[in-house]
């Protein structure tokens, strides 16, 4: 039989992709700003990659929200 671990996850599925779409949608855009702009409010290129990178949906928020100079 099919473990309760994969039937879980079938059934949230639908409510998933979006969420990784737009996880994956922030990051690059977050990414692609942050390599072109060479100046942040505070802390560097390095800390601010790791941000997004490991910070799933919230990290390119943090970085749009507070790292990112005007």
């Amino acid at each position: 039989g099919r473990s309760l671990i994969v039937e879980g996850f079938t059934e949230y599925l639908p409510f998933l992709i979006p969420l990784i779409i737009v996880q994956i949608t922030l990051q690059i855009s977050a990414l692609v700003h942050l390599l072109k702009h060479p100046n942040y409010r505070f802390g560097s290129k390095t800390i601010w990659i790791i941000v997004v990178l490991l910070g799933q949906i919230i990290g390119p928020i943090v970085y749009f929200a507070f790292g990112r100079e005007e």
